[in-house]
């Protein structure tokens, strides 16, 4: 959830317990930790939210058994306080009446400030007490009226400050999504490195961990302090730059804007149900707008590698790190590895274990090199401890993928097109999966029309085998789910198919229901003999709409004991990055049941095809490795899998 959306804690669908799902509870803590900041509690009760939220959004056990056999109190972190709290809302479906209260006492205005730039809780908390603003548009009516500047700790450059960010929180609220994120990071990060000076520079942050949303960007770059001045000088005069924020001898801040890119910003095609989910026009016009805050910093060379580890993270790995270092009587932050000290900073870094890289860091921890995907304290620290962390995929891993769509239903290529850039992608062959009859937005395909694609598609396979070319087409559909899990078209029509990957469309049916209704649907679909692949299992898109509420740790399970029989039941990581679901935290559990993940990027378009590459971003974060994945499979490797049926 992001600041602007209001909060609100969930409330039960279920006449009995469990009355609250693990992602309910984690969304409920998430909220009281950001509330509680806002309210000026304790940080120490603020930290055990965070990571209460953390830890149960991250556990596969499920939370009713949890609470029921008192399991609950022995996660580290849940004390006796937030194990009763989590205790009475599986158990009752009552939240604890504080929790009730400081939602209800929080004006939802004062949570939205939360998204200007540098006003955090307590300036929003202190604003809120003297003036009485409750709104964004109070706080930039009474920056207006001159009223903040005159208020101890701000004056007439913070107010300034508050009108321009306004401003730039009215022209764009959200965090970006992982596609955007990087396009302004990597275009920036290639200007910067143009500079003369810039002896190297990475991107760090959230964008070098491939997360899902990215907040801010953070690049690290290493020069000679000799050349601090010229550097400086030459990343403030880049083009792109909406403002400058501060510009000190190791950081620059700026908030970059659309200007950055030659020839603008534009999205590529949509589906209507993305784009809608989205926003449609107003979200485009507003991204073409958009800003996004970043941090440049300066640091000499020898300290380059600790920088960039230090400010990739993630927090919780670097706590993981920081702790082992101090196992071996050393400390570590973001200037060096070294014996402790009671020097500081840069001083202190003279007296550091040398690191040309990352990699001289973690060998000197005694630890396998963590990629960068990896490093959210996700069981990383003990792999590496043990040379067991995974081979990731790659990109040049991909041979096809098995959901795309063409002019049949709301594509914007034809069969023909889509075939021919798969070709030049290098790829082995193209799973076409136009839309069924149900989904009349996307103007689904009759059985007639499907099947005639698929004669098609035969006769390009015939001639491309008899002519030596290494390329096939596979034959498909995407499937709407409907009432009872049943697919979209009869059992006659779905046996002519090679595979069928199985969707939900019905958005508001699906969301208005229990978790136990959903996860019981899938279940009755994935038994269907046709199903082959569960399409993005749980509906949402990113910073559009939230998925239905499903178990999808059951769902996995269910979908285990049908592979350990030969049967192919996979599960999809839409890499739409719009969509980027499977999550990548469930990605690791899908790998754990040997359940194939298909990474599809859902393509309408022929650029929409190159999405793959957030699906094998999400799919290295979440742990996943060649056997794993479908994609990488040859021809004859996936078609004979695709044989055999329930």
């Amino acid at each position: 959830m992001v600041a602007g959306s209001g909060f609100k804690l969930p409330t039960s669908k279920r006449n009995e317990a469990p009355h609250f799902s693990r992602n309910q509870i984690s969304t409920a803590l998430h909220q009281m930790a950001v509330l509680l900041e806002l309210n000026d509690a304790n940080v120490f009760r603020v930290r055990s939210y965070q990571n209460g939220s953390r830890l149960i959004g991250s556990l596969s056990e499920d939370i009713g058994e949890l609470v029921a056999s008192k399991g609950i109190y022995d996660l580290k972190g849940v004390g006796k306080g937030l194990g009763n709290a989590i205790s009475r809302a599986v158990q009752e479906g009552e939240w604890p009446e504080d929790w009730h209260e400081i939602h209800d006492k929080t004006p939802a205005g004062l949570i939205e400030m939360l998204g200007i730039p540098g006003v955090g809780p307590k300036r929003i908390k202190q604003l809120h007490e003297t003036l009485g603003v409750s709104s964004v548009s109070e706080l930039q009516a009474a920056a207006i009226d001159n009223e903040i500047a005159p208020l101890s700790g701000f004056g007439a450059k913070s107010q300034a400050k508050i009108l321009a960010g306004i401003d730039l929180l009215a022209r764009f609220r959200a965090r970006r999504r992982l596609n955007i994120g990087l396009h302004y990071g990597e275009t920036f990060l290639e200007l910067i490195r143009l500079i003369p000076g810039v002896i190297k520079a990475e991107l760090a942050g959230s964008a070098r961990r491939r997360k899902e949303t990215i907040g801010d960007l953070d690049i690290v770059v290493a020069l000679d302090e000799n050349d601090l001045s010229k550097v400086t000088e030459g990343i403030l005069s880049l083009p792109g730059i909406a403002d400058i924020k501060g510009a000190g001898d190791s950081k620059v801040s700026v908030i970059l804007d659309t200007s950055l890119f030659d020839g603008g910003f534009s999205l590529d095609h949509l589906d209507a149900n993305v784009l809608d989910a989205i926003g449609g026009a107003e979200y485009e016009q507003l991204e073409s707008g958009g800003t996004i805050d970043a941090q440049v910093r300066l640091v000499p060379e020898h300290v380059f590698a600790f920088t960039l580890a230090y400010f990739t993270g993630s927090k919780e790995h670097n706590i993981r790190m920081r702790q082992r270092a101090q196992e071996m009587g050393l400390k570590l932050n973001e200037f060096g590895l070294m014996p402790e000290t009671t020097l500081t900073g840069i001083e202190a870094a003279a007296r550091s274990l040398p690191a040309n890289n990352e990699l001289d860091i973690y060998n000197h921890l005694g630890l396998s090199y963590v990629p960068p995907e990896l490093r959210e304290d996700m069981g990383e620290i003990e792999a590496a401890q043990s040379n067991a962390l995974p081979d990731l995929i790659t990109n040049d891993m991909m041979r096809g993928s098995l959901h795309n769509h063409t002019v049949l239903s709301d594509g914007e290529a034809t069969l023909e097109q889509m075939a021919d850039a798969a070709r030049k992608m290098g790829w082995e062959w193209l799973g076409i999966a136009d839309h069924s009859p149900t989904l009349v937005i996307a103007n689904g395909a009759s059985a007639d029309d499907m099947l005639k694609q698929g004669d098609k598609i035969t006769k390009y396979n015939q001639s491309w085998k008899d002519e030596g070319t290494d390329f096939r087409l596979i034959h498909g559909v995407e499937s709407d789910i409907l009432q009872d899990g049943k697919l979209d078209h009869p059992d006659e029509v779905l046996s002519k198919l090679d595979y069928v990957v199985a969707s939900v469309h019905a958005m508001g049916r699906w969301r208005g229901r229990d978790e136990q209704e959903n996860t019981e649907e899938l279940m009755k679909v994935i038994d269907h003999p046709a199903t082959t692949v569960l399409g993005h299992p749980t509906g949402r898109i990113l910073q559009g709409r939230d998925g239905y509420e499903v178990d999808l740790h059951g769902v996995l399970e269910y979908m285990s004991e049908y592979n350990e029989q030969g049967i192919l039941k996979a599960v999809e990581l839409n890499a739409s990055p719009y969509r980027l679901d499977l999550d990548w935290r469930l990605c690791k559990r899908a790998k754990e049941l040997n359940v194939p993940v298909a990474i599809n990027p859902d393509a309408h378009s022929l650029p929409g095809l190159t999405d793959i590459v957030y699906g094998v971003m999400t799919g290295r974060k979440g742990w996943l490795e060649k056997n794993d994945v479908l994609n990488t499979m040859s021809y004859e490797q996936l078609m004979k899998k695709l044989e055999v049926k329930a």
